[in-house]
């Protein structure tokens, strides 16, 4: 009988301990997970048009915090005007000279035009307005896909700041589109900026 009462107190303990350890492992899971978030990937969703179609109203995307800094053709999560979370294309980066249009109606990157069929919303222009802008040091002029529904870097040329974003306000590169399912993608940098000097 004794023995008996000591397997049960035995059997309990290791109980315990089993639904502690699962606590804490629980626990640590979602700190990680937290930190993940905070300072590695993010997770965003896309509240508007101004990307399309490479990126529709309510797609998500994974956002690498630690790409490091922003290149021309990189998709990016930025603090935006608003100071509301935004997501833009990097067309030039501190330095450049981005001028909308040539004879061609491209917009040109330090003289070189850019080739922006393979992601601009199909049957719009690289732009409709016209802007000689160079970029700040430090600096970034950002632009939507879908150009004639995004109010984007050239929407905000009479604010404070002439429209640019500060690297700063950058969050994170966008890496890959992961919902929905059926439309999963992994971005890259279009090859028309590698062209640019």
């Amino acid at each position: 009988m004794a023995v008996t009462k000591k397997a049960e107190g035995v059997g309990k303990e290791k109980k315990k301990g089993g639904f502690r350890e699962t606590v804490l492992l629980l626990v640590m899971g979602v700190g990680i997970a937290l930190l993940l978030q905070a300072f590695v990937v993010g997770s965003f969703y896309i509240p508007s048009v101004s990307m399309e179609n490479t990126l529709l109203v309510n797609d998500r995307v994974f956002v690498n915090k630690l790409a490091g800094k922003p290149e021309r053709g990189d998709i990016i999560v930025f603090k935006g005007w608003n100071g509301e979370d935004t997501i833009k294309r990097v067309i030039g980066v501190g330095g450049d000279k981005v001028v909308c249009c040539d004879s061609k109606k491209r917009i040109t990157v330090n003289g070189t035009p850019l080739e922006e069929k393979s992601y601009l919303y199909p049957g719009d222009f690289p732009s409709g307005d016209k802007f000689d802008v160079t970029v700040p040091a430090g600096k970034l002029w950002l632009m939507g896909d879908h150009r004639s529904a995004s109010a984007d870097s050239r929407a905000h040329q009479e604010e404070p700041g002439a429209g640019f974003i500060a690297e700063d306000a950058v969050v994170g590169k966008a890496v890959v589109r992961y919902w929905p399912l059926s439309r999963g993608y992994l971005f890259s940098r279009p090859d028309t900026f590698d062209k640019v000097k």
